[in-house]
């Protein structure tokens, strides 16, 4: 995965202008073998940002060169690096930078620098990661869902509120109805961001697995049959689970042969303290073998 990413990295500064047209993400993951999917995930985890915000960081590291060197007009600078108007440009420059072009042109400054990525292989990986292969039929998620903000680190504080606002007997109810693994209750997250930007929306669903029918006053995520990483680890909660997260991307992933496929991630709560300070949790993602590369 270390030498796709950085030729990902290359293919970005082949298409920091418009003249060598947009990058097409989804036609470069194919020729690598691989999925966008997979790869906008491994990007976001393994550099920190976006693929998405990256790109973006990258071109106004380079428009900003042009900006200071005042040898051509803004509107021509904008053009090049594909936005259709200043304005527009205007707006991306000052979120790289903090301040508008007109502004960096007069003052040469101040700017904000991405500096071009390079993926290293580090060696790691001395702890086991507890880890099983499934393969599932399909099934059906049910229980109370919303949108809610993604969270990087920490306690979300929406998903918090979301879940204590449901009553203690809804709980028992929804654990009733589980009738398949994963077992118990579940924090579900669904419909994320491909780039997984904090902030970014997604579909978050306290409730439980379930082979039969759904109750009709709940809702329900269908999920087909296929195959799934489940990653079991144990300490301080949330730290752990998003540590969990983490360790797929940078040990278990790159050593493996699957990859991430669409579809939802499941969280298990197996064992807790009655504080939630500390939980056994078991991470469920849906994955696929990783094609050959030709």
């Amino acid at each position: 995965m270390i030498a796709e990413l950085n030729r990902v990295v290359k293919a970005v500064e082949e298409h920091l202008t418009t003249e060598a047209g947009d990058l097409d993400v989804a036609a470069l993951a194919r020729t690598l073998a691989t999925t966008e999917h997979h790869l906008r995930r491994m990007f976001a985890a393994l550099a920190g940002m976006p693929l998405s915000a990256y790109v973006r960081r990258r071109r106004m590291t380079v428009a900003a060169g042009d900006v200071v060197a005042g040898r051509e007009d803004l509107l021509t600078i904008a053009v090049r690096h594909g936005y259709g108007s200043t304005e527009a440009f205007g707006r991306a420059f000052r979120s790289v930078h903090g301040a508008g072009p007109s502004e960096v042109r007069r003052d040469g400054g101040p700017l904000q620098t991405q500096q071009r990525l390079r993926f290293v292989l580090s060696v790691e990986g001395d702890t086991p990661m507890d880890t099983r292969i499934v393969e599932s039929d399909a099934f059906r998620l049910v229980g109370h869902a919303t949108r809610v903000p993604l969270v990087h680190a920490g306690a979300n504080p929406d998903i918090q509120a979301f879940v204590t606002a449901i009553a203690p007997a809804e709980h028992a109810r929804l654990k009733a109805l589980s009738d398949r693994q994963p077992a118990g209750l579940l924090a579900v997250s669904d419909d994320l961001d491909p780039d997984r930007a904090e902030g970014s929306e997604l579909t978050y669903l306290h409730g439980v697995a379930r082979a039969g029918t759904a109750p009709d006053d709940l809702d329900s995520i269908e999920v087909p049959a296929g195959t799934w990483a489940v990653f079991r680890a144990s300490g301080p909660y949330p730290a752990v689970l998003q540590e969990t997260w983490a360790a797929t991307a940078t040990q278990w992933f790159p050593s493996n042969p699957w990859r991430l496929r669409p579809g939802p991630e499941i969280v298990a709560v197996l064992e807790r303290a009655d504080d939630f300070s500390t939980a056994t949790t078991e991470l469920w993602l849906p994955v696929e073998p990783q094609a050959s590369r030709p």
